[in-house]
């Protein structure tokens, strides 16, 4: 009988135990996900007028060639925006990561700063692209939701991390990419798994947001990949290789362009204003209009099959002309037109298929420049499709090893060895 009562009172105590811990579960999955839905909401609507209002100014500059000689005022503007918000130092996507290691704050003057200067980049003939000005976008809107819902400092970290899901994934329609890059970008070999339930309700709210309201996808589809054999996983191989060397030299080129011109053009006005008429010049020289704004539709060229051989070359000379004179934007899709390009002349020269090759240098690029394998591989199946997963495979892992310890952001920390099971805990080379 005693023992059947201890039982009864250790199964008691286990039930117990038990629906107190599911109950505190339950109460925590209710929370975030309301958290989650506000956000991705509202992060979502910012980013789809944001998207908006990019689509037409990116159509009205490409058929109105004259905007391009307004390209100086428009970076004059940019700098006195900065200046009258009192905010000379900016760190852009930088601070967004920094803030998640918990160094610093995101000011909610950042989203409609970045709102506004990244419209004006695009509209007059900057090279940028537009997924680096929604991470900052949503980050600032996500550090402001965190405060007015009274949250501490470490739930509204995950409320950054929030905001940057919603904000990608209703920009370039790619949710699942979206709910893992904002958890992989920050630490390298670390995930904040803390965050996962949040973003990807978030990134998957954005995202229908987004189609609702009929916002521009690019149909990025392939239907021929070839079956994978010997030739193929080396010549994938060497790609990969190649755009692993190509993200570092992309890399470089950001950080030195910049470095020079802080170095030898200390005023802001005077550095935007002769940065601008360089790309004037550039486009003029070129007798394209290729290498302004973001380039989706050179990507989507490329993905075809159809590209000029200097065509990643141009991209990165006025994309880093852009970013480090101090016009806003993005380095993310500049990487995938670097990556697509290159790819497509690659294949081209090889005599490989060269639209498989444009798809496979677009993720190894992007891959080499964030440090973000898992992101890159689920990026690939929701733009490619899976046909082409023993490709990807190849490309993600190859540049991801062969890109080192370089990174497009200097806030990002390498917590674990990619070579070693060894921990690390620095920050990305530039």
């Amino acid at each position: 009988m005693k023992n059947e009562k201890r039982k009864q009172n250790k199964a008691g105590h286990f039930l117990r135990s038990y629906g107190k811990k599911m109950l505190h579960s339950i109460l925590l999955f209710l929370k975030w996900s309301l958290i989650s839905i506000v956000t991705g909401l509202i992060v979502g609507g910012f980013s789809t007028l944001f998207a908006f209002i990019m689509d037409m100014v990116t159509d009205y500059r490409m058929h109105n060639d004259y905007i391009l000689f307004f390209l100086p005022l428009a970076g004059i503007l940019t700098v006195f925006l900065y200046s009258a918000f009192k905010y000379k130092n900016d760190k852009g996507t930088n601070l967004v990561l920094s803030t998640i290691h918990a160094q610093s704050e995101i000011p909610f003057r950042m989203a409609p700063l970045i709102f506004i200067t990244t419209i004006l980049t695009h509209m007059f003939g900057g090279s940028a692209g537009r997924e680096g000005a929604a991470l900052q976008l949503g980050g600032s809107i996500g550090n402001q939701l965190g405060r007015w819902f009274r949250l501490d400092d470490a739930d509204k970290r995950v409320v950054v991390l929030c905001g940057m899901s919603a904000a990608f994934s209703a920009l370039f329609g790619t949710p699942m990419a979206a709910a893992v890059f904002s958890l992989e970008v920050v630490s390298v070999g670390v995930m904040y798994y803390a965050a996962l339930v949040p973003c990807v309700f978030s990134s998957m709210i954005g995202s229908y947001f987004a189609k609702f309201f009929s916002i521009r996808e690019h149909d990025l589809t392939i239907t021929d990949f070839p079956e994978m054999n010997f030739l193929n996983a080396g010549e994938t191989t060497a790609l990969s290789v190649l755009c692993a060397a190509l993200s570092i030299l992309f890399i470089l080129l950001l950080h030195s362009t910049g470095d020079l011109f802080r170095k030898y053009l200390k005023n802001p006005y005077i550095r935007i204003t002769l940065a601008a008429c360089v790309l004037v010049g550039l486009t003029f020289l070129l007798g394209t209009r290729d290498y302004n704004g973001a380039g989706m539709n050179v990507i989507a060229l490329a993905v075809k099959g159809e590209t000029v051989p200097y065509a990643f070359l141009a991209k990165m000379i006025f994309t880093a002309i852009t970013i480090e004179a101090g016009f806003r934007g993005g380095e993310i899709v500049p990487s995938f037109f670097i990556g697509a390009t290159f790819g497509c002349t690659f294949g081209s020269l090889i005599g490989f298929s060269p639209s498989v090759c444009a798809s496979v240098g677009m993720i190894a690029v992007f891959c080499g420049v964030t440090n973000c394998p898992i992101t890159s591989l689920i990026i690939s199946f929701e733009l490619f499709g899976a046909g082409g997963v023993p490709y990807f495979m190849i490309a993600v892992a190859v540049s991801y090893f062969m890109s080192g310890y370089y990174g497009l952001y200097k806030d990002q920390t390498i917590v674990y060895s990619k070579y070693k099971t060894k921990f690390l805990n620095r920050k990305t080379r530039q």
